[in-house]
């Protein structure tokens, strides 16, 4: 039986990936921080084995992981903290860092050793680092930190035969965006986004980033000069 192991599976895209890939007869080992969330999410199917820890604790990461094997990996927790009038508060920045950057890392530190060759580690990251944004200071700068983690992790894994991709989605409908407070064009719900990242790693994607249109829409915008890059993002806000 295939086995994946999810991050951030209490909610949101995670808890879809969830119980879309115990659906398809994938053992799943559903992580995250809140045990009750899990429960219920396990609750779905008997193929979901829920497992509670912090992934910014390495410690308790490496002990959570500790005899762990999959042969796919999705690392899917994230946070989102904002920055108001460019009040750059250390405490906000580093709690969205410890999440989406340095968990991640802590995840791979404790599963890489025990990872066969033909396996797959997907790490999510966002379409948002693309441009300066409004208030992301923390949000992108984790983000493309992720980045460029997972394309630098993908050439020295090849050797080991263990394939990565990096997952960069646009707006998704989950109780992280609930709280935003301003447009999202094309947002995907969760069931959208799950049905697009199984889709393209069952084909082998390195890269995936969704909804396509908008995707295009980012990546042309980041190819304009960093001048008009910020213009563009000021002109947005206003």
């Amino acid at each position: 039986m295939r086995r994946v192991l999810i991050t951030g599976a209490s909610s949101g895209i995670g808890k879809q990936l969830a119980q879309d890939y115990a659906a398809e007869g994938w053992e799943v080992i559903a992580c995250g921080r809140d045990g009750e969330k899990l429960i219920a999410v396990a609750a779905a199917s008997p193929l979901i084995i829920p497992l509670r820890f912090d992934i910014t604790d390495l410690s308790e990461t490496r002990q959570a992981l500790q005899d762990t094997q999959a042969d796919l990996v999705i690392l899917c927790a994230g946070t989102c903290e904002y920055l108001d009038d460019g009040v750059v508060e250390a405490e906000k920045v580093a709690r969205v860092m410890n999440t989406n950057f340095i968990g991640p890392v802590n995840c791979l530190d404790a599963l890489l050793p025990r990872l066969a060759p033909g396996s797959r580690v997907a790490l999510v990251g966002s379409t948002a680092w693309l441009l300066p944004f409004s208030r992301s200071e923390a949000y992108g700068a984790s983000k493309a930190a992720l980045a460029f983690f997972a394309r630098s992790l993908a050439v020295d894994l090849a050797k080991r035969q263990i394939h990565v991709s990096l997952i960069q989605p646009g707006f998704v409908e989950t109780p992280l965006t609930a709280r935003n407070d301003f447009p999202m064009p094309m947002m995907v719900t969760a069931e959208q986004a799950s049905n697009h990242i199984r889709k393209k790693l069952a084909h082998g994607a390195s890269e995936i980033a969704f909804p396509p249109l908008f995707a295009r829409l980012l990546k042309t915008a980041a190819l304009l000069p960093v001048g008009l890059q910020k213009w563009l993002c000021r002109k947005m806000v206003k």
